[in-house]
């Protein structure tokens, strides 16, 4: 930790004296400040947090559930919750307001971070893009193809066959976290870009397969909405208001539509700029000129706002602004509401099809689909292996990528509309195979890494926790 600046004589100074005092609680030396709001600000700075928050979410949910209290838990999530505004009229319980209403959020994050892939990431560059997009698709097919083989068209559970698709980026870069160093940066990257594509492919398995009684007529008013957000971005508006308004009324569009509401936030996503509107150096001259004369009143200090904020692409601010609440508010409010299920039909998971197919698709599936997709690219000469990575270390990142857990526990509540013991069964196939699918992830990535010296360099940056002192020195200084 750095330690803070002192005058000739070993005192504080004055500008320390007055950063301690204030404008910043916790950057202040007070007991609160110092023994609760900075431990938490450090703990939420740890690339795994968001996973051990969503875990302890699941395990409450599963405790609560089969708990004597097991009826308040159902009674919670099951209460009707209605609003009336004007023609609005909705009626559904606190579950589906968190699956169709909160998780609008997580979905937007999920466009927002494909939006900065597309344009200023990995998939941008095909050849780089090339290995992982075809080891997502290898490890979507072969699970869904475990599944129907179970579960063949025509069986009860045979519209399933997505839950075993998917790949949760919360757990997997949790998992990753907790590994640290042992893991290369590229090999990591190829996880992470693999995780993103399988969200697209789960998107649009949720737009193209699980959509029921479609409306045209709220359809066309959801794509009118979403093209009149494109139209003000091109006539650079820039008003907040307008488009909160324009997304909420897409949100509704699809609800009514048929289509599953939560996608109004992955199109909303992919919609906003992922371009600065000005160059730094715009922000940086101005703000030359304007303080030359040592005096910054309010008009120039509008100015300057603006000119630095649309120096970062809106799709960074947003990402930046909405990822903690995603990570730490929706995603355990999520877990909550819909992990609790009661373990006592457990022993059904191995025996139904319906239960073996998600434990054999997520456990299996994933990293055998995963390998030899990879395998069979690199042979072809599609793609090339990550720098400083090896076929173990890809067994290991598939096995990882089997923690279906947010998605798949999301796909389960769209599958079985009426059959609650399907659904049921399926959310304990879940969480017992995303529990797998770690467990095997981190005992096949530690065999495969115990030779390998740690690179500090393939430490990603969420990892590293700065210490943070006073002004100048912490975030947004």
């Amino acid at each position: 930790m750095a330690s803070r600046p002192h005058d000739p004589h070993g005192h504080p100074s004055v500008d320390d004296e007055l950063w301690e005092a204030g404008p910043v609680y916790s950057a202040s030396n007070r007991p609160l400040a110092r023994l609760v709001a900075r431990p938490v600000r450090e703990f939420l700075r740890v690339e795994a947090a968001g996973s051990l928050l969503l875990l302890l979410a699941a395990a409450v949910a599963l405790v609560w559930a089969n708990s004597p209290w097991a009826s308040s838990y159902d009674a919670l999530w099951h209460a009707h919750l209605t609003l009336d505004v004007g023609p609005l009229h909705l009626d559904e319980s606190l579950q589906h307001w968190v699956n169709d209403a909160l998780m609008v959020i997580f979905f937007f994050v999920v466009g927002l971070e494909i939006k900065y892939e597309l344009v200023n990431g990995d998939l941008r560059d095909p050849k780089t893009a090339a290995l992982p997009i075809i080891a997502a698709i290898g490890g979507m097919l072969v699970p869904a193809g475990l599944y129907l083989a179970l579960n063949p068209p025509g069986s009860d559970g045979s519209a399933g066959w997505g839950i075993p698709m998917a790949t949760d980026i919360a757990f997997a870069v949790g998992v990753l976290g907790v590994l640290g160093r042992r893991i290369p940066s590229a090999a990591r990257l190829f996880l992470l870009t693999l995780a993103i594509v399988d969200d697209i492919g789960a998107i649009l398995v949720i737009a193209v397969f699980y959509t029921s009684d479609l409306s045209l007529g709220w359809l066309a008013l959801a794509v009118g909405l979403l093209l009149a957000m494109v139209v003000a971005t091109r006539l650079r508006i820039w008003a907040v208001t307008l488009y909160a308004v324009l997304g909420v009324g897409v949100w509704f569009a699809l609800l009514e539509s048929g289509v599953h509401a939560t996608l109004a936030g992955v199109a909303i996503g992919l919609l906003a700029p992922a371009t600065p509107l000005l160059k730094e150096d715009v922000a940086r001259g101005y703000a030359t000129r304007a303080l030359q004369d040592r005096h910054l009143d309010a008009d120039e200090l509008a100015r300057m706002r603006f000119l630095l904020k649309e120096s970062v692409s809106v799709v960074e601010r947003l990402q930046t602004a909405l990822h903690p609440v995603s990570a730490y508010v929706v995603l355990p409010v999520f877990a909550l509401a819909n992990a609790g299920v009661e373990l006592g039909a457990i022993g059904k998971v191995f025996t139904e099809p319906v239960g073996l197919g998600i434990v054999l698709g997520l456990v299996l599936g994933k990293p055998v689909g995963i390998f030899l997709a990879s395998f069979a690219a690199v042979r072809l000469g599609l793609g090339k292996l990550p720098e400083s990575t090896t076929w173990p270390m890809v067994l290991g990142l598939g096995a990882v990528g089997g923690i279906g857990f947010t998605v798949s526990i999301f796909i389960a509540g769209l599958s079985f509309p009426g059959a609650d013991l399907l659904t049921e069964e399926a959310k304990i196939a879940i969480l017992l195979a995303s529990l797998f699918a770690a467990v095997v992830g981190v005992v096949l990535l530690l065999a495969a890494t115990r030779r390998r010296t740690p690179d500090p360099s393939s430490e990603p940056d969420a990892m590293r926790v700065p210490s943070y002192d006073g002004p100048g020195e912490g975030p947004g200084a």
